[in-house]
């Protein structure tokens, strides 16, 4: 190996003669682009980013998922039969619905007063009664259904191939049969707002199909202009009363009260399926009024358009002014005037915009720094099954990226948020109704967004969050006399902000909001924007500290206390030996609050804002209740150490302030992160996908790469779907992450906590490999990705130790900041504009002009 100095002076060469590195020279560079490093020079060749498949579906976690953001498919690859399973995410049940409580207040008093008098059983009893309605649930859209002739029988089982391909965003099915080789090709286009599917053979008039579409909604199909099949329809305008906590059969479910007698009209949809045939070849025929048949020819193109009379979550359906079939014929006009390779070629360019900007190549030591051949062979689960011998380095190269695509296939500018499963469902009655939970769930889905760079999928999070606000004035208005807003535990599409249905343990919690606010203040410490501070940001900050401040009541001593309070989902055992949930100023509150607060006295820093709310907010900071350390040596979960009858639960509440917070830190907190270490250890490794990469991200707060990459390890474990409930955690053979059932949120917790455990920072501060596990992971580099401070940064590092580092600001990224690694602090001064590389001293080796 060539020794590092001369490596760094190798860099300096390249960089004078490749001047096309440089932003704005030709076409736009990439962040990862941007800056090179001599490591990259002895990796041969970039890693395949597939997920893999040698047959069709079996299961619907083996089919494969694309979206737009607002669209969705997932992909079987049948042979004779094929299903498409299609979303789309503004298909809810329900409609706007009155998120108050005029009785909340009476009990409100019943359950303090229980509290304060120790009688926690008995006040976590009372606290039912302040549990709200369910809330709506996600549907689905339909499937497309492809039944082809009986020649594909015979196809050859050793050609199938069936892909994602991660780096276009693409689906490509293979397989031979009777001598012909068979293609079909999906994408779904943001730019043009439709799903796209080539099939083709390659010998001419081969190609003999039949295409319909069905739902399990309401609805009605039928053939168009006979060249297009027309799906509309409507979802429930009330639900299905959801089970009985605990209980799965028809006959427990909730009863319906006289409320639900008559079924309002829910949201309304219209989808559009264009069929087009090419080369002249073949004919099209109606069958059966609502069917297209192909006959012989040799490539047909299908497109798919959509659209509902969901206008705003204030909105009721009947009352819409939209128009979803003029919407979804006029999208298919638009895209049937563009040719397949250009609505392909759009696809690409706008996708790879998002997901080119970041890189991650890791490897176990130079010899490993090669293409993976293993890639290119086994399928996907095959190798998910031997990871835990081989511990594979390219596998979680392509999870991390995984992450990143599923991110931008389904949040993106104008879409709905990213719900419970992404936006790909098939059930009308899915897991946990598909609904966004405030208590980890929907937030850890947007964790990856800004270190991973891709702060404009976050959007929908924050326009979600303003509407959040309007129905929760009243919530806290109404149900605490409060002024502000707030958001309990589970919301839907209404942007629900009333407590869940059922049990205390996790109906009651006020605090959903509060962690959202957290994001609104982390999106301009990433990206320095001023104006979404003053104008998106700092109103909605406004009205959630105006909430805690009048949620807060003084306690013994002075303290600030929240009562009641639950650490969510999670029971104690109380002192007279019952169950209980409900006490005072768990834990998680007041690290949420603590956050909140810091979070909006800095924000009205940067705006040069003092008013009332901001001096309530200084004065309320010091009064706050601390986090404290139990005889154990763990965080405390609740203000008192009550006996927990199940010491691994899933849930770290008690932890937010190590992360995703900043209040438990390794400069500042020592002996609260001493104690935080205890309490993961106290909690164990077992739990959902999203428990997982929780305690990954937290173990690598701790700058504990053993522990952290033990929790990588752990999520692969490929999951049987026909025997799911036998296991916790885990990845579907699609590399859907696994409670069990699916949920997406594992998923983009698992790219946030491979980030956290190469780069960390504060506004000032920039850790490097904070926990990198430098056996597993010896020889690597990632680029591209943003630190706090509107910073760019690229780091390579060989035999477990940092070799170069690039960093990198295209605006407002002017000031100190401090780097860190191994014990070595250095300050660099760094200025908007320039690209700085440092060498494994932390020596700035050169500095040069962003043109």
């Amino acid at each position: 190996m060539l020794p590092k100095g001369f490596s760094i002076l190798l860099f300096v060469s390249i960089l004078v003669v490749e001047p096309s590195l440089w932003v704005g020279v030709g076409a736009t560079v990439r962040d990862k682009d941007v800056w090179s490093s001599s490591w990259e020079e002895r990796w041969n060749g970039a890693r395949i980013l597939e997920v893999r498949f040698d047959a069709p579906a079996a299961h619907w976690t083996d089919a494969l998922p694309i979206g737009n953001g607002r669209l969705g498919a997932m992909i079987w690859g049948g042979i004779t039969n094929d299903t498409i399973n299609l979303n789309e995410d503004t298909l809810w049940t329900g409609t706007p619905g009155d998120y108050a409580n005029p009785d909340a207040p009476t009990t409100l008093s019943k359950v303090r007063k229980l509290v304060d008098n120790g009688q926690y059983a008995d006040a976590t009893a009372v606290a039912a009664n302040l549990s709200g309605n369910a809330s709506a649930v996600y549907q689905l859209l339909g499937d497309i259904k492809l039944e082809f002739d009986e020649y594909h029988a015979a196809y050859d089982e050793g050609t199938y191939h069936r892909v994602l391909d991660l780096d276009t965003a693409t689906v490509k099915v293979q397989y031979s049969a009777n001598e012909v080789e068979y293609e079909r090709d999906y994408f779904a286009s943001y730019p043009d707002e439709v799903i796209v599917m080539k099939i083709s053979g390659n010998k001419s008039s081969s190609l003999n199909f039949t295409v319909s579409l069905d739902s399990k909604l309401h609805h009605h199909a039928y053939v168009n202009n006979n060249s297009q099949i027309i799906l509309d329809g409507r979802c429930p305008g009330r639900r299905i009363p959801p089970h009985v906590f605990g209980n799965s059969s028809p006959k427990d479910r909730e009863p319906l009260g006289p409320v639900q007698n008559t079924n309002p009209t829910g949201i309304e949809y219209f989808a559009v399926l264009d069929l087009q045939i090419g080369d002249g070849v073949g004919e099209v025929r109606v069958v059966d009024g609502r069917k297209l048949q192909v006959v012989g020819c040799n490539w047909a193109v299908i497109r798919l358009a959509a659209a509902s009379t969901f206008n705003g979550p204030f909105t009721n359906p009947v009352d819409s002014k939209r128009d979803p079939s003029s919407e979804s014929l006029s999208k298919m006009d638009a895209a049937k005037a563009r040719s397949y390779a250009d609505l392909y070629s759009r696809h690409v360019n706008d996708y790879q915009a998002l997901f080119h900007r970041v890189s991650l190549q890791l490897s176990k030591s130079p010899m490993n720094a090669t293409k993976n051949d293993k890639d290119g062979v086994m399928t996907t689960a095959e190798r998910v099954k031997s990871f835990k011998i081989d511990e594979d380095p390219s596998l979680v190269d392509l999870l991390f990226q995984y992450g990143r695509y599923l991110l931008i296939a389904c949040s993106r500018p104008g879409s709905q948020p990213a719900n419970l499963q992404g936006i790909w469902n098939k059930d009308i009655e899915p897991a946990w109704d598909g609904a966004p939970h405030l208590n980890i769930n929907l937030q850890m889905n947007y964790w990856p967004s800004l270190s991973c760079n891709l702060k404009e999928c976050q959007e929908p999070l924050f326009d979600y969050i303003s509407s959040l606000s309007v129905n929760g004035k009243k919530t806290a208005q109404v149900n605490y006399g409060a002024s502000g807003w707030v958001t309990h535990q589970v919301s839907d599409i209404w942007a629900k902000t009333s407590p869940d249905r059922g049990q205390a343990v996790w109906a009651l919690w006020p605090m959903g909001g509060a962690w959202l606010s957290t994001h609104l203040w982390e999106h301009y410490a990433y990206t320095m924007d001023k104006e979404f501070l003053r104008n998106k940001a700092y109103p909605l900050m406004e009205g959630c500290a105006s909430f805690l401040l009048d949620w807060l009541i003084e306690g013994p001593g002075g303290r600030l206390e929240t009562n009641p309070s639950t650490s969510p989902e999670h029971m104690f055992t109380a002192p007279d030996g019952r169950p209980a949930s409900v006490s005072y100023s768990a834990t998680m509150d007041m690290q949420i609050i603590s956050e909140v607060f810091s979070n909006i006295v800095s924000a009205a820093e940067e705006l040069g804002k003092s008013d009332d709310l901001v001096a309530r907010v200084h004065k309320a900071q010091a009064r706050l209740r601390p986090t404290m350390v139990a005889k154990d040596g763990s965080i405390m979960e609740w203000a008192e150490e009550f006996a927990d009858p199940e010491v691994h639960h899933r849930h770290l509440s008690h932890l937010f302030g190590l992360f995703p917070g900043h209040s438990i830190n390794i400069e500042q907190t020592p002996d609260l992160c001493k104690a935080a270490e205890n309490t993961l250890i106290k909690r164990g490794e077992e739990g959902p996908g999203w428990s997982t990469t929780w305690k990954a991200a937290s173990w690598a707060r701790l700058h504990n790469s053993e522990h952290s990459y033990r929790m990588v390890k752990h999520l692969f474990d490929l999951v049987e779907p026909d025997h799911e409930s036998d296991f916790e955690g885990g990845l579907y053979a699609n590399l859907f992450t696994a409670h069990p059932p699916f949920q997406i949120d594992a998923n983009f917790g698992f790219s946030a906590a491979v980030a956290e455990m190469l780069v960390q920072s504060s506004v000032r501060d920039l850790y490097l490999l904070p926990a990198l596990p430098r056996e597993k992971w010896a020889n690597g580099c990632v680029k591209g990705l943003k630190v706090r401070g509107s910073l760019t940064v690229s780091v390579c590092w060989s035999g477990g130790e940092l070799d170069q580092l690039g960093i990198w600001s295209k605006n407002g990224g002017n000031g100190l900041k401090r780097l860190h690694y191994r014990g070595t602090t250095v300050t660099a001064n760094i200025s908007s504009g320039m690209l700085y590389t440092f060498n494994h001293h932390l020596e700035c080796v050169d500095k040069r002009t962003l043109l």
